[in-house]
């Protein structure tokens, strides 16, 4: 799959979540086979007012090529203006946020409010594609409510303005995450544009991946929820892409070694302090479903340090 001149190993991509994402989640999932990172999504303001917080979000290692870096916003000079000033950055694709369904984003008019705005659409992507020498992508949802379904129609101002590729989350914004993704709205987006067409939602298993790209067609799959505390899913992908069967998931010893290894790169990317609590959500996404995982998650919120994480692994795992 190939995304304006960037060719991806495979089509398995991992989505762009705040607070998810971050640089030691990415190298997980890279390191399992991921065919693309997304990275969590950078407000344009905040990089116009050089916020502080952001310049992390902003953070690249080598090793996870290639990644493409999330812009949102409303104002297609502010995002363009931005989109050229960090494209020394060395992220192989910019994308640009559509469907974020957050309220404090939408009622600014960003994220997926702006799937209410087609013209709009277009002339964000049209000055961005004209500010930068990368490919520009947009992340769209199946539209804002059910009484306005637009995704095609977006798609189409997306790909007239210059947009490499869409992806289609098949949920409106006003089901946020919840309810069945429509993979039928993916279908549609495919066969109305000639960019590829990346397909989003409920896709859990090489299985179910699988039948989304046989139902709608897709070019490629990205992965969100499926991916938290499973960074296993990309490998797994993978191998069913290849051979039509299964892998055998990872044992509770690599389950316990990979949470380890997240901690480590947690701490020597955001220090002790943030680091380790930034782990609590993670080891509740790892242990779903195992046994004791219950006390587990309770306990894990009172872990300060690498040592005592270390220690309650090794009691209840």
């Amino acid at each position: 799959m190939k995304i304006g001149a960037i060719q991806l190993e495979n089509p398995y991509i991992l989505a762009p979540m705040a607070g998810v994402t971050d640089l030691p989640f990415r190298l997980l999932c890279k390191e399992q086979g991921a065919g693309l990172l997304c990275m969590e999504m950078i407000s344009a303001k905040a990089l116009q007012y050089k916020n502080k917080n952001t310049k992390a979000l902003l953070s690249i290692h080598p090793e996870e090529y290639p990644v493409s870096l999330q812009l949102f916003g409303s104002d297609p000079v502010i995002i363009s203006e931005m989109a050229k000033e960090i494209e020394e950055l060395p992220f192989q694709i910019l994308d640009i946020n559509m469907g974020c369904p957050v309220l404090k984003v939408v009622k600014n008019g960003e994220g997926s409010a702006l799937m209410k705005e087609p013209k709009l659409v277009w002339q964000i992507v049209r000055q961005t594609v004209r500010a930068i020498h990368k490919p520009v992508t947009v992340k769209i949802r199946k539209g804002f409510d059910d009484n306005h379904v637009n995704a095609v129609e977006i798609a189409k101002a997306a790909e007239d303005a210059g947009a490499a590729a869409i992806a289609v989350h098949g949920r409106t914004r006003e089901q946020y995450y919840s309810g069945k993704a429509d993979w039928e709205i993916i279908r549609q987006v495919k066969e109305t544009v000639s960019v590829p067409v990346i397909g989003n939602g409920d896709v859990t298993s090489g299985e179910t991946a699988l039948a989304m790209r046989r139902q709608t067609g897709c070019d490629g799959v990205m992965i969100g929820r499926g991916a938290q505390g499973n960074p296993w899913i990309f490998r797994e992908l993978v191998e069913y892409d290849r051979t039509g069967l299964m892998p055998a998931r990872p044992s509770r010893e690599e389950i316990k070694a990979a949470m380890l290894r997240h901690a480590r790169l947690q701490i020597e990317f955001k220090g002790d302090y943030l680091g380790i609590r930034e782990m609590r959500k993670h080891v509740a996404w790892y242990t779903k479903g195992m046994e004791g995982a219950a006390k587990l998650r309770d306990a894990i919120n009172r872990v300060e340090s690498y040592e005592e994480l270390e220690e309650l692994l090794d009691t209840h795992l």
